[in-house]
């Protein structure tokens, strides 16, 4: 088959963003389910995400039932990887009017919210139908849980350690939204989402003069940098996932703002030091972090967003898409 026959994860990509203001959604969706239908899906594994795409621009458009339709296929199709539909399903469900269907379909997902980083999509879809006291419990119980369980396991490894900051960071973020459209007052978890919502203006505050690269850490060298220079705890993060978890929402933030010619630029313990010693300037100014990534910036960046089947830009080795992609939506 020839490879322009094919329905490629980029071609899904566009399709989505086409949908919200396509004069005609009903083509958009025959693009996409036409292919998964005749098996011209690029890589497989994207074969759920197409019908998604699809089944978002006819929730959309209105017709909630053929989504459902198209939801419940995704799930046969790759029912290992199903949480994402299982939820969009139980949401669907919820604003059709069959409550306990749609209910019982979102619970069972529900212990994912201690888990999963990505999981708001629960919230969001439990919103949607109208039932925000829920999502509020759910989102007030999962915090309560995932910080008890940082109190007590004191020894967890550090890759469980970051987990844990990823989805306490975005479950605070989502909760402060969820209760700012509810009219509630602050209370103690809103102050948290405040506080580490500021720790993230770091990253985006690079992009505020124009520059189209934010300087990221390597996790050994992340890691080094805040043991050398302790002064910088107040500049980034406590662990490197929450770091490239704010290095990719400030990147699609800007995106959306319009930047263009977007990327990264890797940092490293001895060449902030040689930089500095060469500057006669302190390694921990802001102006000094800037400068030096800047003259990273002419050796050349990593092009940000990698195409979501490529490795990801952080350095992790998996694909964009199952890596970095993800924690723009937290």
């Amino acid at each position: 088959m020839p490879t322009s026959d094919l329905l490629t994860a980029d071609r899904i990509d566009e399709i989505g963003a086409l949908g919200p203001t396509s004069p005609d959604p009903a083509a958009l969706v025959a693009e996409l389910v036409g292919a998964v239908d005749a098996g011209r899906v690029a890589d497989p594994d994207d074969t759920g995400y197409a019908l998604l795409v699809a089944a978002d621009i006819l929730v959309r458009a209105g017709d909630l039932a053929d989504a459902l339709t198209l939801t419940t296929r995704a799930i046969a199709e790759q029912p290992e990887d199903d949480a994402h539909a299982r939820s969009m399903r139980g949401g669907l469900l919820l604003r059709l009017g069959r409550e306990d269907e749609g209910l019982a379909e979102l619970t069972a997902l529900r212990p994912l919210l201690e888990t999963d980083p990505d999981a708001t999509y629960l919230i969001d879809d439990l919103a949607e139908a109208g039932h925000t006291e829920t999502a509020l419990e759910w989102l007030t119980g999962a915090l309560d849980a995932i910080l008890e369980r940082t109190r007590t396991q004191q020894h967890e490894s550090e890759d469980a350690q970051d987990e844990a900051a990823a989805m306490i960071y975005g479950l605070t973020q989502r909760r402060h939204d969820l209760r700012e459209e509810m009219g509630l007052p602050h209370d103690d978890y809103d102050n948290l989402a405040d506080r580490l919502r500021a720790a993230s203006d770091h990253a985006l505050g690079a992009l505020d003069d124009g520059p189209a690269t934010l300087l990221f850490w390597p996790r050994a060298e992340f890691d080094e940098l805040l043991v050398r220079w302790p002064a910088l705890a107040g500049s980034y993060p406590t662990t490197w996932d929450e770091h490239r978890a704010q290095v990719e929402r400030a990147l699609a933030n800007a995106a959306e703002l319009g930047a263009t010619d977007l990327g990264v630029v890797a940092g490293s313990v001895a060449g902030l030091a040689s930089f500095a010693e060469q500057a006669a300037s302190d390694p921990t100014d802001e102006e000094t972090l800037d400068e030096y990534a800047d003259s990273l910036d002419e050796v050349g960046p990593v092009t940000w967003p990698p195409g979501r089947n490529d490795a990801c830009w952080c350095g992790s080795g998996a694909k964009y898409k199952k890596c970095c992609l993800p924690r723009s939506r937290d």
